[in-house]
């Protein structure tokens, strides 16, 4: 039996939060085929030596939807992040065991929207694969939840995150002025079917793997419980994906 009490206080405190088994092992392989056998031809779909990553996951890969949102995840959305909240943007990664490819540390501060529009408070805009990107109000930012559903188990060896715990809390903040006298830095290691919560406040990083460990694959969903301002529109939000 999950304490879903200390969970959420875990996650509104360090900003982050690792769950096991949200996903067995049978969910896992289905995702796993799924994308295995993706075609790639989309605007949305990146690939390098070092990193594949598909944006509008949700929107370009439909049959993992009925996957992701199994009944574990469910209950944990209804239990965590309360009521109404629903996905907002989806990425999968695939790091692969021999990339160099890494992320020094930094907060995610854009959402993607369906047209760009001078809105008070959003700003500045990027524009990548026909998605408009822009930084929304700190407090959209601050209503946000990110799940990231791990395919294979991670660690320090094949690009784990790493974090400062209760950074999430400082609002907007330069990355160069972590002072590491004063902070600390944690591995956020995932077993495959498990799953870390995160906000995107909090200060991020990912390594690059380490002798050529196993791969590193990643759906990230983003989650919020509120409209945006006419007349923006988040432009990830199925229209199918409920929780019971």
């Amino acid at each position: 039996m999950r304490d879903w009490k200390y969970l959420k206080k875990k996650l509104e405190q360090d900003g982050f939060v690792v769950i096991d088994t949200v996903f067995d092992e049978t969910e896992i392989s289905e995702l796993k085929e799924l994308l295995e056998n993706v075609s790639g031809g989309s605007p949305s779909f990146r690939k390098t030596e070092d990193l594949f990553a598909i944006r509008r996951f949700l929107l370009e890969i439909p049959g993992a939807e009925a996957i992701v949102f199994n009944h574990q995840l469910n209950t944990v959305i209804t239990a965590v992040l309360e009521k109404d909240y629903f996905p907002v943007k989806s990425i999968y990664f695939d790091k692969p065991g021999s990339s160099n490819w890494f992320v020094s540390y930094h907060q995610d501060l854009t959402i993607s929207v369906n047209t760009k529009a001078p809105v008070a408070g959003f700003g500045p805009w990027t524009a990548k694969q026909d998605q408009f990107a822009v930084q929304p109000p700190v407090e959209i930012l601050e209503s946000i939840y990110t799940i990231r559903i791990h395919l294979d188990d991670t660690d320090e060896n094949n690009g784990a995150l790493r974090v400062v715990p209760g950074s999430h809390k400082k609002g907007i903040c330069r990355p160069e002025t972590i002072d590491w006298k004063e902070e600390k830095e944690e591995i956020c290691k995932v077993p495959a079917g498990g799953i870390m919560i995160m906000k995107p406040l909090l200060l991020h990083a990912s390594g690059r793997t380490v002798n050529h460990a196993r791969r590193r694959r990643v759906i990230h969903i983003e989650f919020c419980n509120r409209p945006l301002p006419a007349p923006l529109e988040w432009s990830e939000r199925p229209a199918t994906c409920t929780t019971d």
